[in-house]
């Protein structure tokens, strides 16, 4: 069980951030952008069912949907950026893990959008960006790692 798929998606839609983990080919590229693209529907879905009166919104959204290789998950930020992340569909998922890659994705948004130099809402292009996301997720990359696999 491993990470396929990072993607960052402003508060209007707009990709911010679409990161293939394994060197991807065109074709896989653009299958992923599709399936993140069609997360947007999910993520809209869960917020208005958990939206009530009093309600406090929890920032994790867990499992979206599955599709036929992909389980795709979410979290939404305080400034409705979504972060989606793309499982490989091969067994079952510890919650726990997921919502560990989802703090340290926001904390990892959150320090990059708080360069003063840094632009709400546009793309996020950044080696020391992309660097730390590998970081993330290499932590969490193989099957029932001991630093917090997603194995069961």
């Amino acid at each position: 069980m491993g990470i396929a798929c990072v993607a960052f998606i402003g508060p209007q839609n707009n990709p911010m951030y679409l990161r293939s983990i394994d060197p991807a080919s065109d074709d896989l590229y653009m299958k992923l952008h599709y399936v993140v693209h069609c997360s947007l529907d999910a993520v809209e879905e869960k917020v208005l069912l958990k939206r009530g009166p009093g309600d406090s919104q929890d920032a994790y959204l867990g499992l979206l949907y599955p599709t036929e290789d992909y389980k795709v998950y979410g979290y939404l930020t305080n400034t409705h950026v979504k972060i989606i992340v793309l499982l490989d569909d091969e067994g079952t998922v510890k919650d726990e893990a997921v919502m560990r890659v989802f703090r340290r994705l926001h904390g990892l948004y959150v320090d990059t959008a708080s360069n003063p130099f840094h632009k709400f809402g546009l793309p996020l292009s950044s080696p020391r960006f992309d660097g730390a996301v590998d970081g993330i997720v290499s932590i969490y990359r193989g099957a029932g790692a001991s630093q917090g696999g997603f194995m069961t």
